[in-house]
């Protein structure tokens, strides 16, 4: 081993032996070989003669198969594809040999003695490729002196088995023994070369350490190569449109997606960073970002849209629309980043959010039910936290100060011992003591007692369904809880900070440290009482530690979309997350694509995608494609009132140009919204059938004069991503032009002043008016430490002000201000601009009436 490692050091190699005890049982073997194909800086693996079995060796990476041995590499070499593959070093040490000694010559015949398995195997394809003739034969075999006398050289790939004698060797026999002295282990088995000097042999050790140090340097070659941006080679799904268009689930099943595993390959992933969850959707590790580290990223782009109606004016659509065209029809490496949708409004009302008609993320169901379970996750974590709460509150108001020590801190084979997150309370609380028996009196009551205050608790729990009735409950009814009784209620599971910390974290440490610091209530003292606190933090991170993870998924013409995160978009952010976008912008290289979508209107959700998503980011980004209708403009110029659920009034189905003309000093102030940011605007009028020419010119002259880069229609929800050619073209030049990006306040700003300058620069209101328990809020957020906190506007979507009536521009309104919360942990204080449900309810005949499985297919019918 020596030798080998001096002979790798010469080329700037380091040899790592792995020892593994004798008696290691053959499923730990192959673990540990699982460990070493996910270390990046592994770029060889050489198994040991003694661990050579099928299942270790096909265990082994093929991209780390330096000995060329296992299943997938030996197929390539017989296929004779050999750059593609690696060819056992001891193999090509014979040919080397041959070379040199001259001995390759057509039809020369070569005897090949050993066991008769993959290392004959390989070496019998390169002589046959030569053009010679390759005899194999096993020591058993009893005519081996005879087929020495037929050929002109012998190659021997064992040992002799004990007690073969050499009588059937030929004095001028020319031999090339195997012989690999770093690795080989003998016992049992002569040499049979030593014991007889006569015939002529070479052994090709040190040739083959050579070849396989030369292997090594070959894979960190194609590694390193593998790392470089390139163009990828998609397998594009042809998309068959008709017209009328089908539902959402009808195109969605017409079409097969490709194996998830495939994606992942064209798009650069490693087998070894993902997780699939079945054929259509795999988590993407995260490891992926420290492997592309160095790796330039694409250019940014974020899909918001003008104030929407009720029905929403297909932001999802145009993402996944503007993807498909810019991967399938222009050949650009392009990701789409969207968020996770809620289940419980699925059998509600709403809907799904997988885009729509012919630009849609598949298979739908799997992306509206469950997907991988992150909400599931969510939901978990965010109630062990609601538990921890209200069981601590109960305990330390039933316990004396050393009964609740003795329980925190119990004997463990008579021994107390702090746990890690305990001596984090400690260092917190000043408690310089390490020793549990070391506290005194005063500082054990420090220690165990947070002290808090039922009115101020704030975490509530969640439930991914609709339900009305646990808008306001009651807790603690039961006799166990001795009373402690109090008004609790739950909320969607995708309005928990949790969420908004997924959905803003960049790591997993980040993630840790996030959930460490929200804050669930105050003591009687008016200090924050945070999840750290209560000794829960690390076991949320433990319920997350999958969910961090982005999903990939495919588009109807097959380019990769990454589903992760759906924060709500008023009392939260409303963006997918911060890890999908990165992993998307270095896969994507330099030339590449990155689309994202912000809910709700420019004023709402593209406000806090610059001022919260992107400060917790660092990334910038590029283009703001704004999404318009002329359904909706028409509704801004004075139209009739728009509601889910009922017919369109003629007006929206018949030409008008003067609702049109009208209605576009919406769009108008959105496009100077963003222009507040220093991004360039292209305008993407979301067609629909009922629009007219006419309409459709008079909108792209009115933004294209009002500041927008380009406007353009698309069709992309009845043709797929050729109907967003034009679009994607558009932003393709925009992103090319010089920006200035900037954020709208500065943190250090007072949170009542950051409140005031996002009301008056963004919605156009004259003033804020705080209520006095906003105010009061104010005041305890800015003496506990989080006054430099971002701002997290939580208004109605349906109006720039905060009265969803008031459509096209308002101008003059005081913005009153009711109450303000804080959510610590996922980092930003928002405002309440009016009463926000957190909690959705079912209407009279929600959507579940038209939900059900076929038995026999497994098929779900009636959704979308």
């Amino acid at each position: 081993m020596a030798e080998v490692k001096k002979m790798a050091e010469e080329v700037g190699l380091n040899v790592v032996q792995v020892h593994l005890r004798a008696e290691t049982a053959a499923k730990e073997i192959v673990n540990e070989i699982m460990k070493l194909n996910e270390d990046a800086k592994i770029h060889g693996l050489v198994l040991p003669l003694s661990l050579v079995s099928d299942e270790a060796v096909n265990a082994v990476n093929p991209e780390k198969d330096v000995d060329g041995i296992t299943d997938v590499n030996l197929g390539r070499l017989v296929r004779g594809n050999l750059s593609e593959c690696f060819v056992p070093p001891a193999a090509s040490a014979v040919m080397e040999l041959l070379d040199q000694a001259d001995l390759l010559t057509l039809g020369r015949k070569v005897l090949i003695i050993g066991e008769g398995g993959s290392r004959e195997a390989a070496l019998q394809k390169l002589v046959q490729m030569e053009g010679m003739v390759a005899v194999s034969c096993l020591w058993q075999s009893s005519n081996i002196a005879e087929l020495v006398n037929q050929t002109d050289v012998v190659v021997v790939t064992s040992p002799a088995p004990d007690g073969r004698r050499d009588g059937w060797l030929r004095a001028d026999s020319t031999i090339i023994a195997y012989d690999l002295p770093a690795f080989s282990s003998r016992s049992g088995c002569q040499d049979f070369q030593h014991n007889d000097p006569g015939p002529s042999h070479i052994e090709i050790g040190l040739l083959t350490v050579a070849l396989q140090i030369k292997n090594t340097v070959e894979s960190s070659t194609r590694w390193l190569k593998q790392q470089q941006h390139k163009r990828w080679n998609l397998q594009l799904l042809r998309l068959d449109t008709i017209s009328p268009v089908p539902s959402d689930i009808e195109i969605s099943r017409a079409q097969t997606p490709k194996p998830i595993g495939l994606l992942a390959k064209e798009i650069g992933l490693h087998p070894t960073e993902i997780e699939a969850y079945g054929r259509n959707k795999a988590k993407v590790r995260l490891s992926l970002l420290d492997r592309l580290k160095n790796q330039e990223e694409g250019k940014y782009v974020l899909v918001a849209g003008i104030t929407p109606t009720p029905l929403g004016e297909g932001k999802s659509t145009v993402t996944i629309g503007l993807v498909q065209a810019l991967g399938a029809h222009l050949g650009v490496n392009a990701f789409a980043c969207v968020r996770q949708p809620s289940q419980g409004p699925t059998f509600g009302v709403k809907g799904g959010a997988a885009g729509g008609g012919y630009s849609q993320v598949i298979p739908m169901e799997e992306f509206n039910l469950h997907l991988t379970g992150d909400i599931h996750a969510i939901t978990a974590a965010n109630n062990l936290l609601a538990a921890a709460i209200d069981a601590r509150m109960l305990h330390e108001a039933t316990q004396s100060d050393q009964a609740l020590y003795n329980r925190l801190v119990p004997k463990v084979n008579g021994e107390r011992h702090f746990s890690a997150i305990q001596f984090a309370r400690l260092a917190r609380l000043g408690i310089e003591a390490r020793e549990p028996r070391a506290l005194t009196p005063v500082e054990i009551a420090k220690f165990v007692r947070l002290d808090i205050d039922p009115s101020t608790v704030t975490w509530q729990r969640v439930i991914d369904t609709n339900d009305r009735f646990l808008r306001k409950i009651t807790i603690g009814q039961s006799n166990t809880e001795k009373g402690f009784i109090r008004e609790a209620q739950f909320d969607i599971a995708v309005a928990s900070e949790i969420m908004a910390i997924l959905a803003l974290t960049d790591s997993l440490a980040d993630m840790k440290n996030r959930l460490g610091k929200i804050v669930v209530a105050n003591d009687r003292k008016g200090q924050p009482v945070t999840a750290e606190d209560l000794g829960v933090s690390g076991a949320l991170a433990v319920l997350m530690k999958d969910a961090i993870k982005p999903t990939l998924m495919q588009t109807l013409e097959g380019t990769p979309v990454f589903v992760h995160a759906g924060p709500f978009a008023n009392i939260a952010h409303g963006n997918s997350s911060v890890l999908a976008d990165k992993l998307a912008l270095k896969l994507v290289g330099h030339e590449g694509f990155v689309v994202t979508e912000a809910g709700f209107g420019a004023d709402i959700g593209m406000e806090k995608f610059f001022n919260i998503k992107c400060r917790a980011s660092g990334l910038q980004p590029d283009v703001v494609v704004l999404v318009a209708t002329i359904r909706a403009l028409k509704m801004h110029g004075g139209g009739p009132s728009v509601s889910a659920g009922k017919p369109l009034a003629k007006e929206y189905t018949e030409e008008n140009l003067l609702l049109v003309a009208d209605g576009c000093c919406n769009l108008q102030k959105q496009i100077q919204i963003a222009q507040l940011f220093g991004i360039p605007v292209v305008v993407a009028v979301n067609v629909f059938k009922t629009d007219t020419e006419a309409e459709i010119e008079l909108v792209c002259d009115i933004a294209k004069g009002s500041g927008a880069y380009d406007a353009v229609a698309c069709d992309h929800w009845a043709a797929g991503g050729r109907g967003a050619v034009q679009l994607a073209q558009a932003v393709s030049k925009a992103a090319d032009q010089k920006s200035s990006f900037r954020y709208l306040y500065d943190l250090q700003m007072p949170i009542v002043e950051k409140i005031r300058t996002i009301a008056q620069e963004v919605y156009g209101a004259e003033d804020i008016e705080l209520s006095p328990r906003a105010q009061s809020k104010v005041d305890l957020y800015t003496s506990q430490g989080f006054g430099e906190l971002p701002i997290c506007m939580a208004k109605t979507h349906l109006s720039l002000s905060h009265q969803s009536e008031r459509k096209g521009v308002p101008t003059g309104f005081i913005l009153p201000i009711q109450d303000v919360r804080a959510s610590i942990g996922a980092g930003f204080i928002y405002p309440l601009v009016g009463t926000m449900s957190t909690m959705p309810g079912l209407p009279t005949r929600p959507c579940f009436y038209d939900i059900d499985l076929d038995s026999d297919t497994e098929q779900v019918r009636g959704l979308f």
